[in-house]
């Protein structure tokens, strides 16, 4: 193979986030969140937003080339189509017999959060047998969900079971580091390792998007280049470690403007909580470039948009005091971690 083959590059599949279906009448510019690394003809999902079936289809990506998905945390805009992609993917892996593609994302959180002091009267958790699974209970149930149509395709067409040709697996966070999901959910760490193959190695670390626990940002380490994932989180250093000197980084940014107008004049319980969910759980466009200038990453991509309908404008307020290239991408943008001048012999 021509190792430049292998040059990696990064296929925004989708770019807003939130569990919301933001527009309306009017066709879908951003689709829920979801990222591709391709490596040569493979390729590395992080996260499930809505939509991330036929967004790989429409950036002429092969479901049979998927080599591994990252979910940074288990919130239903990071999850929602994992489902489709376990049931639908039974027509084009079946070459993954044998060899299933791993599914990598947070273990289950322990406990359940802490009750929003917001609340006059304390809700009840949904299903409270089981109400905080991790990755591999999540691939489990969704599986378990859609019994009927699976084992009609297993036994009348001799499909592949899902749990055939996916391998989940929870991330064990570190012992030593003085993790807790409620009490100190992102403590100063050092990356580590969760996944390695010839083409890339992904490092995680914990970053903070309460009351998610973990939560976790990655990177993608290649022979010629990194890219870096915030998933969803408030600034944190972590993000700095984890980011240090990446070509890449793709960091989460929501408009204050639009928490306000959605919130601020509101004086219920509900608005009031998500109001405060908003500022402790996400990051600015400002702090954003905060995290890409203190790690000295190359480039700087924001995306999980919220709004997904904000005009491009408003994510370019205050980013002008970045150094490096700056990108705000639409659904189905290639970025080159390096640009043609700046390529490394693989």
């Amino acid at each position: 193979m021509n190792p430049d083959d292998l040059r990696p590059r990064v296929v925004v599949l989708g770019t807003a986030g939130g569990p919301r279906w933001w527009a309306r009448g009017v066709p879908t510019r951003r689709s829920g969140i979801a990222t591709a690394v391709v490596v040569g003809d493979a390729f590395y999902l992080v996260d499930c937003g809505h939509g991330v079936g036929r967004r790989i289809a429409e950036a002429g990506l092969h479901l049979r080339d998927l080599r591994g998905v990252f979910l940074t945390h288990l919130h239903s805009d990071h999850t929602v189509d994992l489902g489709s992609l376990l049931v639908f993917g039974l027509y084009e892996l079946g070459g993954r017999l044998g060899d299933p593609v791993p599914v990598v994302g947070p273990g289950d959180r322990g406990m359940l959060p802490p009750v929003s002091p917001r609340a006059t009267v304390p809700p009840r958790p949904v299903a409270p047998d089981h109400p905080t699974p991790g990755t591999a209970a999540m691939v489990d149930a969704l599986v378990r969900a859609h019994a009927t149509d699976l084992n009609d395709r297993v036994l009348d067409s001799l499909k592949p079971s899902p749990l055939d040709l996916f391998a989940p697996r929870d991330i064990e966070v570190p012992a030593g580091v003085g993790y807790h999901p409620n009490d100190n959910p992102t403590p100063d760490m050092e990356p580590f390792m969760v996944h390695e193959d010839e083409h890339v190695t992904v490092t995680a670390i914990l970053v903070e998007h309460p009351p998610v626990a973990p939560a976790f940002g990655f990177r993608f380490e290649t022979a010629a280049g990194s890219v870096t994932f915030s998933g969803d989180t408030a600034f944190t250093p972590n993000m700095v470690r984890l980011a240090r000197d990446t070509d890449l980084l793709l960091h989460e940014a929501i408009d204050v403007e639009f928490i306000e107008r959605t919130y601020g004049s509101r004086t219920d319980d509900e608005a009031r909580a998500s109001r405060d969910h908003h500022y402790k759980s996400h990051t600015s466009v400002r702090d954003a470039v905060r995290v890409a200038d203190e790690a000295g990453a190359r480039q700087l991509a924001l995306h999980h948009l919220v709004p997904g309908t904000a005009a491009e404008a408003v994510w370019r307020y205050g980013a002008d005091g970045f150094d490096g290239a700056f990108h705000v991408p639409d659904d189905l943008d290639v970025i080159e971690l390096r640009p043609a001048t700046d390529r490394l012999a693989v």
